[in-house]
């Protein structure tokens, strides 16, 4: 148990919001596969559901959406009891399984019972057409094929009634691809790349949000200057006071006003605070990426602490501007060249050098489950590991808060 790792990769819809999520397993730190064709597939699986369910929470983990889980032959057999969790877990058939009638029937029991089935790196074979009778999704890793050889795959799904998930989406160009092409579901890491076009202005509330950021990062501001740029902003001062009052900063007594603030939590945390806000202003982007923000900036920040506690506003700062220009859509360096940040914090946006930029490095590996790359300042993964889900659990309550 000490030596399994879960990584969740988010599925979105067609409106770029979040369907459900993958959770990834890994059997130990060194193996970078999620599943093997052994014996140890088996206990990956367990593995995960096993974490998920009892150590971690599902709900901590995916909320109230569904959860895709790598299901392997004895699970699907019946030797090893699933879950009754019908209304959130979807089974992945792996495409390396051997479909025999037993698999079949096993597999329609699940589905009868309530269960999603998604056939995992699907690719069209005459033996494999008695699953897409049962399946509701079919997952197509857009990396294993050419564009011409999507078109004539998506033909041979047409007459089946499944859902299409493209995978390994790395760009919005393949994503705008796929979504010409018609798929439902789309997964990969292309959310968190701008969509950069050369001849596109930035809206004005991006300009604004930017040029008060800038105001915001003078590492030279006083008390007095930082308190006037918040109250200047009526909507920010409101949505500031109102979360340091809730119940997630459990403060003795209630704060009345920015200078209060101030004095009570310090400049830098109530500068950390306002810069999530504002970039929770930016509403034509899908509110998932503003959660990677999110629990990037809480994730950096609490490895922070284990290094220097008077600098993880530093680190907070680093995990949100870290997709910054996805946010923006606009080339990073032009961002962070406007910004007064200081040379460590840039270089770790940039080149991710220094212990912040390893930082950065970390979170990132962790969102893609590359468990080799899962290292910081000599922690122990299953600390690492603890630190991130305490990020997720963080950021899902500030994000609800800020929502209202």
């Amino acid at each position: 148990m000490d030596n399994v790792f879960i990584g969740r990769q988010a599925i979105y819809d067609k409106k770029l919001d979040v369907y459900g999520y993958e959770l990834l397993s890994r059997s130990n730190a060194e193996q970078n596969q999620a599943f093997v064709n052994d014996d140890n597939a088996s206990h990956a699986t367990t593995e995960v559901i096993l974490n998920a369910l009892t150590e971690i929470g599902l709900p901590q983990l995916v909320g109230k959406h569904p959860a895709f889980i790598n299901l392997t032959d004895d699970f699907l057999s019946g030797q090893t009891p699933i879950p009754d969790l019908q209304h959130q877990i979807v089974i992945e058939v792996l495409e390396n399984i051997r479909i025999t009638p037993q698999l079949l029937e096993s597999v329609k029991k699940l589905s009868a019972s309530g269960y999603q089935i998604a056939l995992d790196d699907f690719v069209y074979k005459a033996e494999a057409q008695p699953l897409l009778e049962i399946a509701d999704i079919v997952k197509i890793d857009i990396r294993e094929h050419s564009e011409h050889q999507l078109r004539q795959l998506l033909k041979q799904l047409k007459p089946y009634n499944v859902k299409l998930l493209a995978e390994k989406l790395e760009t919005h160009a393949e994503y705008h691809f796929c979504n010409e092409l018609g798929f439902d579901y789309y997964q990969g890491y292309f959310l968190c790349e701008p969509n950069i076009i050369s001849t596109q202005r930035a809206p004005a509330n991006r300009t604004n949000i930017i040029h008060l950021l800038a105001q915001l990062q003078d590492p030279q501001v006083q008390i007095e200057t930082l308190e006037g740029l918040i109250s200047q902003d009526l909507a920010l001062s409101y949505r500031l006071l109102k979360y340091i009052n809730s119940a997630a900063f459990a403060l003795q007594r209630e704060v009345d006003s920015i200078h209060h603030a101030i004095v009570m939590l310090g400049l830098n945390t109530i500068r950390s605070l306002a810069n999530l806000m504002l970039l929770s202003r930016i509403d034509d982007k899908p509110r998932d990426l503003l959660m990677i923000a999110s629990i990037r900036a809480r994730f950096c920040e609490q490895l922070g602490m284990h290094i220097d506690k008077h600098i993880k506003d530093t680190f907070f700062t680093a995990g949100l501007f870290s997709v910054i220009d996805a946010l923006m859509d606009r080339n990073m360096h032009d961002i962070i060249s406007e910004l007064p940040l200081s040379t460590v914090l840039k270089e770790a946006l940039l080149q991710q050098k220094g212990m912040i930029g390893e930082a950065v490095k970390c979170a990132i590996a962790f969102e893609r489950a590359d468990w080799d790359a899962v290292n910081f300042d000599g922690l122990d993964k299953k600390t690492i590991q603890q630190i991130y889900f305490d990020a997720i659990i963080w950021s899902n309550q500030a994000l609800s808060m800020l929502a209202h």
